[in-house]
């Protein structure tokens, strides 16, 4: 389920092409999708009227959610990061596993084993975002808990590259996009992280695909797909 089509579609993309590399069907799958939930979510005007809608978002994606369970799904997974913001108000009382996307993340972080990049500190994770609160509650408090340090762009940072580069992405500036992320990035792995986090849809997809410095990254798509997949795959009770 979720509020983004380029999410979904990318997320199914994969999730066909990656379940389907032995020769195996593709699991069955359902798709749930409203973009118009995505603005409600934002906020905008006065307080009041912000949380009424958001409120109103959510009795909207819990029904969803809700439609998925008794459709005969064996999981349910939000290939829209934004939406992990409110993870644990649409998943409460769900009777499947609903994957957390920042789970699937910290889950592959911790089996890869990784080693410090610089000598006597722990292993550095760098988080990119565009939103603070969905960075927060998706990625930081769950990788610190595993004992990894968590580093983030600065205010200076988010205000002259980070941000910069998604609008200019936006408005068809591919390599103004590009150069500014890049700088973005670079200004993280000068501080040693071991890998950086694409924790925001609006960054993923401004690089080439053949761009060295994604090499470094992680797109937490990629982990949530093979989580859904190991899940359907998993004999049912």
């Amino acid at each position: 389920m979720g509020a983004s089509s380029s999410s979904c579609l990318r997320f199914l993309e994969k999730f066909v092409s990656w379940s389907t590399g032995g020769g195996e069907e593709a699991p069955p799958f359902i798709i749930c999708n409203d973009p118009l939930v995505k603005k409600e979510l934002l906020p905008s005007g006065t307080q009041s009227t912000s949380g009424c809608s958001a409120s109103i978002a959510l009795g909207k994606l819990r029904q969803k959610r809700l439609f998925l369970e008794q459709s005969g799904a064996c999981c349910i997974v939000m290939p829209c990061q934004f939406l992990h913001a409110w993870h644990d108000e649409i998943s409460q009382g769900c009777s499947v596993p609903f994957i957390h996307v920042g789970d699937c993340v910290v889950k592959e972080l911790k089996a890869a084993n990784l080693k410090p990049v610089e000598y006597g500190s722990n292993v550095r994770v760098g988080v990119l975002f565009t939103d603070n609160k969905l960075a927060t509650n998706c990625y930081l408090d769950k990788l610190e808990s595993q004992g990894f340090e968590v580093l983030c762009p600065d205010k200076a940072s988010m205000e002259r590259t980070v941000l910069p580069s998604v609008a200019a992405f936006g408005k068809g500036d591919m390599e103004g996009a590009r150069n500014l992320l890049r700088v973005s990035l670079q200004v993280l792995l000068v501080r040693a992280v071991n890998s950086i986090i694409l924790a925001s849809d609006d960054l993923v997809g401004i690089l080439p695909d053949d761009d060295p410095l994604l090499k470094k990254c992680i797109d937490p798509l990629d982990a949530l797909v093979r989580e859904a997949i190991a899940c359907a795959r998993a004999p049912q009770p």
